[in-house]
């Protein structure tokens, strides 16, 4: 694990901690708050408010420097926050409707979104050949992992749609904020460090959901509120949807921190990493059943993004050297 400027191995290990601890419990109190109130949109704009809170008290506080944009810089994270919008919205929505272990299964094949969105958007990044065949075991594997044994493909369409969709929105916000980010954070005048662009991206992604919450759901909202407290109680609903917020935000933090001092390549390969532990950990905790197939295929799946996280960046690492 290479870190920039001569970061501490200590730093970085805690780093990764906080990041590993911060998305298992989110997964986990998401969970929990998508099964109490069947709102998912609420539950994703509600998570986002979270996230707004704490970085207005970081900002007012004198905690963190208070981002200094133009208009101009706002516009140009505008696309940026729609696409962590519908990512995120995507994951919870996949999540809700569906297993916690089947999202990241599906999630693994992010890889294959950001190929063919490297192609298609310009600049067109053309990744080398093996990056390419690595997709094959991650398609092969999520494939594997939805056959069950002596039923045939077992597939929950929509939460795999809504993970695809979310894969797809992270693969194109990938793709067009590298350039956004990296400008913003060239000019020390503007206050952007990893933490701060994470907090505007938060802050436009929950202006574009809030819209969603309104068509999608507004109708239904006091209904459904009112049953999941009857059933749950108001304090466990709210509880649930708060940690589950809390902890989304914390450990994107987290994990824009420890990108920021060992670069891309390193971050992806932990981020494969990560997935393993949310599959085993909402798999223990919600009862989720990993057959054969499943875990075979998810294992195949994991190891192919594996690959293409190293894969992909080898030509980079080449032209640096040369």
């Amino acid at each position: 694990m290479s870190a920039k400027g001569g970061t501490s191995p200590i730093k970085l290990a805690l780093l990764v901690f906080a990041w590993y601890a911060g998305n298992t419990l989110y997964n986990v109190y998401n969970k929990k708050a998508t099964n109490m109130i069947h709102a998912h949109w609420f539950v994703a704009c509600a998570q986002l408010v979270v996230g707004m809170v704490w970085s207005a008290v970081m900002w007012m506080t004198g905690l963190r420097k208070t981002p200094n944009l133009t208009a101009a810089d706002i516009t140009a994270c505008v696309p940026i926050g729609l696409c962590a919008c519908v990512a995120h919205a995507g994951s919870v929505l996949a999540m809700g409707v569906g297993a916690v272990s089947f999202a990241q299964i599906v999630k693994a094949c992010e890889p294959v979104f950001a190929a063919v969105v490297g192609l298609l958007i310009p600049p067109m990044d053309i990744k080398p050949l093996l990056a390419y065949l690595m997709l094959v075991p991650i398609i092969g594997g999520v494939g594997l992992a939805c056959v069950k044994e002596g039923k045939g493909v077992d597939i929950n369409v929509t939460a795999f749609g809504w993970a695809s969709i979310a894969n797809a929105a992270a693969a194109i916000k990938g793709k067009l904020g590298s350039s956004v980010t990296k400008a913003l954070k060239g000019d020390k005048s503007k206050n952007m460090d990893s933490a701060n662009v994470y907090a505007v991206m938060n802050i436009i992604s929950f202006l574009f959901t809030v819209p969603m919450v309104v068509i999608a759901e507004l109708e239904t909202l006091p209904k459904e509120w009112a049953h999941s407290v009857e059933e749950h109680g108001a304090q466990a609903v709210i509880t649930n949807i708060a940690l589950s917020g809390f902890f989304f935000y914390v450990y994107n933090e987290f994990a824009f921190a420890f990108t920021a001092q060992v670069g891309a390549v390193t971050s992806s390969v932990l981020n494969t990493a990560k997935r393993v532990i949310i599959i085993v950990v909402s798999s223990i905790i919600f009862a989720e059943a990993m057959e054969r197939n499943t875990i075979i295929g998810s294992a195949i799946a994991i190891c192919g993004t594996f690959g293409y996280s190293l894969a992909s960046k080898k030509k980079a690492a080449k032209a640096k050297t040369s």
